[in-house]
């Protein structure tokens, strides 16, 4: 295997990858793993932790391809290789792992044009959940978007830039739930899955996370007084500004 190549397996208490001197891009990449559930079939649990192992990865953060080792996999989740494979079949449909013949399974990285792509349809989503929040979700509702900010007034967000990664992307999730459409939130799913390893790696990019909360507080000010138009309309440019900022400035996506 080329150096360039590392090896992603599951342990007890998590994600490792066998890759030497770079012990900060590893701990990046070693979300805790739940114990593999009798009760549930083997295939849908493996699905589940792995899905959630690579979601938790810094996937963008190296340009090093990780890959899926199926046998290392099964031994320490204690089941057979079939369903670790039918896991990452389903993982393949849906874009997270790309099988190369002769070679294994590994996880798949998205080109900057797939990226742009992704947070295009995004957009058109997102501004239409937030165009159904106005019509639909109730004040104490709305009211709960502007609450998640409050650790963050008065410029506190560089200080904790992670913790407020994780509320930016809870708030785009929360505007997805509340437009109470149920093919709207279905559609969305996977396709935020992807969103979610973007928006961790570009958040603490240029001034991404100052204009964010500026963002954020506008929509929720539209949110509020029920601008439908606007609110659409913003939710809309403010997911369009992420593809242009990876369209200017994400070289590592090449």
């Amino acid at each position: 295997m080329s150096s360039g190549v590392q090896r992603l397996s599951v342990a007890k208490r998590g994600v490792t990858r066998d890759a030497p001197g770079n012990d900060a891009l590893a701990a990046a990449t070693r979300p805790r793993l739940e114990p593999i559930d009798t009760s549930f079939s083997f295939k849908n649990k493996a699905y589940v932790a792995l899905k959630s192992a690579i979601v938790g990865m810094d996937v963008y953060g190296s340009r090093s391809e990780i890959r899926l080792d199926e046998r290392n996999l099964a031994e320490q989740f204690g089941i057979s290789r079939t369903p670790v494979r039918e896991a990452m079949a389903q993982l393949e449909r849906e874009g997270f792992v790309r099988s190369v013949p002769r070679r294994g399974v590994y996880v798949m990285r998205k080109s900057k044009r797939e990226v742009i792509e992704l947070i295009t349809a995004w957009a058109a989503l997102e501004s239409m959940a937030a165009r159904l929040i106005t019509q639909n979700a109730s004040d104490e509702e709305i009211a709960s978007l502007r609450r998640m900010f409050a650790t963050f007034e008065n410029g506190k967000i560089r200080a904790h830039l992670d913790e407020y990664s994780e509320i930016n992307i809870e708030f785009h999730q929360t505007i997805i739930r509340l437009s109470r459409n149920t093919v709207l939130v279905q559609l969305a799913e996977n396709l935020f899955t992807h969103m979610r390893m973007i928006r961790r790696k570009t958040i603490g990019e240029k001034d991404r996370a100052d204009r964010s909360i500026r963002d954020h507080m506008h929509i929720i000010e539209a949110l509020e007084t029920r601008a439908t138009a606007r609110a659409e309309t913003l939710v809309r440019d403010h997911a369009l500004g992420l593809a242009d900022h990876v369209a200017n400035y994400a070289d590592y996506l090449e």
